[in-house]
């Protein structure tokens, strides 16, 4: 019955040829015995078993609820979009399985019916999609006379990632040391020569304020702005300002002794875009931080992934440093954005009662 009611995304046999694994569009996980066709095995990965957790605060997988709405808002935006579906895969055994979520990628025994581990969890910005896993051990070439033949087994599992032009290994195996083997810097390599220029080009003084006011259903917020530390952002921000672009928008994100949220022109987060059309990137400064309270900052879905949200920040949070673009620091106005953060809201942190951007005036650099 199941079957038929269910569309699978991907499905994958065992090498046995005993059981059969799917990645069903309701993001459950199944895995059938192929000869009966009964259903063995079935885990829950859907939106609604991860909102749970994050709701229990004894839960060891309860996250920081920014890193919770940025992956959170990657699931939906993965919904939306035609990207290539996660697949399953079993070990050699035939008696663990391996499937990427927005946690990061399970291994789960099948026997005792149990997850394993946990791989990639850290890898907070890289939602992980596709996967494959080589568990062979031979070390060396044939050809040129450096087969291993008594190498140690050494798994490695690649992956794909949402929008990353990329694939990742993880291993058991450490890094080498020797400088020589690590002559190419894959995590900061030369930027192209568009980026380059784009890099350079500096915003005409018509396009960035050094100040704004945002007004709220609540009251005014008085920002100061960073033009000079974070030239693109405060251009961004800038032009939606001047172009109405956050008029009428609601705090879709409301966490208490944490921030608010807002920029999103759907209001649930996974929504906006940068005047440019898409997203653009981060531009972190030494002098600005999230060290302090009322600090106002991009919101976004991963490294360089910034559109038109922005939360303000209600205690210090220097764990969100060099992940977030700090463009600006409340300056007046604290006691409204207090106000905002001691409304009720729902299980999504979503206010009960919509708290709205009048309008947000910016004061021009001269």
């Amino acid at each position: 019955v199941s079957w038929a009611r269910d569309v699978y995304k991907r499905q994958t046999v065992s090498n046995d040829g005993r059981l059969m694994s799917m990645m069903g569009s309701d993001r459950n996980i199944r895995v059938y015995h192929v000869l009966s066709g009964k259903l063995y095995r079935q885990y829950d990965e859907s939106l609604d078993i991860f909102n749970n957790l994050q709701m229990n605060e004894t839960s060891p997988y309860k996250l920081d609820p920014i890193d919770f709405g940025r992956r959170k808002a990657i699931e939906h935006s993965i919904d939306k979009t035609e990207a290539p579906a996660s697949n399953v895969i079993f070990d050699q055994s035939c008696n663990f399985i391996l499937y990427a979520t927005m946690l990061g990628i399970k291994l789960v025994n099948l026997v005792t019916n149990q997850l394993v581990l946990l791989i990639g969890r850290d890898e907070n910005t890289d939602r992980f999609l596709h996967i494959a896993l080589y568990q062979g051990k031979t070390v060396g070439s044939v050809a040129t006379g450096t087969l291993k033949l008594d190498a140690v087994p050494d798994p490695t599992l690649f992956a794909t990632a949402f929008k990353k032009h990329r694939f990742y290994l993880f291993t058991r195996t450490e890094p080498h040391d020797a400088e020589e083997e690590q002559s190419r810097d894959v995590f900061n390599e030369k930027p192209s020569k568009e980026e380059q220029k784009t890099l350079i080009a500096k915003p005409k003084s018509s396009r960035v304020a050094s100040s704004a006011v945002i007004r709220t259903t609540l009251g005014d917020i008085h920002v100061k702005l960073y033009p000079t530390e974070c030239p693109k952002t405060v251009e961004n921000f800038t032009i939606h300002a001047k172009n109405g672009y956050y008029n009428g928008l609601i705090f879709h994100r409301v966490v208490r002794g944490f921030m608010i949220q807002t920029g999103d022109p759907l209001g649930d987060g996974t929504g906006g875009t940068s005047i440019w059309g898409k997203d653009f990137e981060d531009e972190f400064h030494p002098k600005l931080n999230h060290n302090v309270p009322f600090t106002v900052s991009m919101a976004n879905a991963g490294s360089n992934t910034n559109g038109s949200q922005f939360f303000i920040t209600t205690v210090a949070l220097p764990h969100l440093n060099n992940k977030h673009t700090v463009f600006g620091r409340v300056v007046k106005g604290m006691e409204v954005v207090r106000d905002i953060e001691k409304v009720k809201t729902d299980k999504d942190d979503k206010p009960y009662d919509d708290i709205k951007i009048i309008n947000i005036a910016v004061e021009l650099n001269e």
